[in-house]
């Protein structure tokens, strides 16, 4: 996330807490941080949650926290990490059952398993991965996930 967009979840956050002073309901401040605050934070997460580091991912993770300390958010909101899975296992589920999806094109070609051992979540052919750069790539990164 870039400068512009952390100057945005702030006046954002401060526009929550503004509609929670002047007496909105509980329930309703907590839907309105999930749809504004976590809808900016999982904007495109599935492009660059491979290549955010630990250190800002904690750092994203502990704006989520302040908000469920604050008041803001539910306490049953799941993690940041799950969020984002989330989001990524939906993409990859698109992308993979609609050959008209932009994306679609990058996906390896399908394999023709003639042995079920173990359930995998896609029917494509894995190929070696070299260079950290194609590891942390969205379709990459949700094709080996489970390897």
């Amino acid at each position: 996330m870039g400068l512009a967009s952390i100057v945005c979840v702030c006046l954002c956050l401060h526009a929550v807490r503004i509609l929670r002073s002047q007496g909105l309901c509980k329930e309703a401040v907590h839907r309105v941080y999930s749809s504004i605050i976590i809808g900016k934070l999982l904007y495109a997460v599935s492009s660059w949650w491979g290549f955010a580091s630990a250190a800002d991912r904690q750092r994203l993770q502990a704006l989520l926290q302040r908000g469920i300390r604050s008041g803001l958010c539910s306490p049953e909101t799941p993690n940041l990490t799950e969020l984002a899975e989330s989001v990524d296992d939906t993409l990859l589920q698109r992308i993979m059952h609609n050959p008209y999806h932009v994306l679609y094109h990058l996906l390896p070609e399908r394999s023709e398993l003639v042995y079920n051992i173990r359930l995998r979540h896609h029917d494509r052919q894995l190929s070696s991965i070299s260079g950290q750069l194609r590891k942390r790539n969205f379709i990459y990164r949700m094709l080996f996930k489970d390897y």
